[in-house]
């Protein structure tokens, strides 16, 4: 990962970021921010977004919440028309799990 998140972080993320020492409390929060906005069923609450209030400027949310419903388009998106990642990661966990998704798809 030349200009991102190293490969460990990525594939922590895979495999339950809530646990691991590699991130701090405020990527955990982003790390929860996408979950919430992205599975249906979980929300982002009152709550929750105390919580990023005391972690995040309104700017910096507001920049977060764009990336990933930005992310969440192209995922369901880029789909339809056969797009895939090119082999945009390199990771073997990452690969497997877009595989994965890709295949629901077809």
């Amino acid at each position: 990962m030349h200009n991102g998140a190293s490969a460990e972080k990525v594939e922590a993320v895979l495999g339950g970021y809530r646990k691991s020492p590699l991130f701090s409390p405020r990527e955990r929060l982003a790390l929860e921010l996408a979950e919430r906005m992205t599975y249906t069923g979980k929300r982002v609450t009152d709550g929750f977004f105390e919580q990023l209030k005391r972690h995040f400027t309104d700017e910096e949310l507001v920049e977060l919440a764009a990336i990933i419903a930005l992310e969440n388009f192209r995922s369901k998106f880029n789909p339809v028309f056969g797009i895939e990642a090119n082999g945009f990661c390199p990771l073997p966990a990452v690969q497997a799990a877009s595989s994965a998704a890709t295949e629901r798809f077809r």
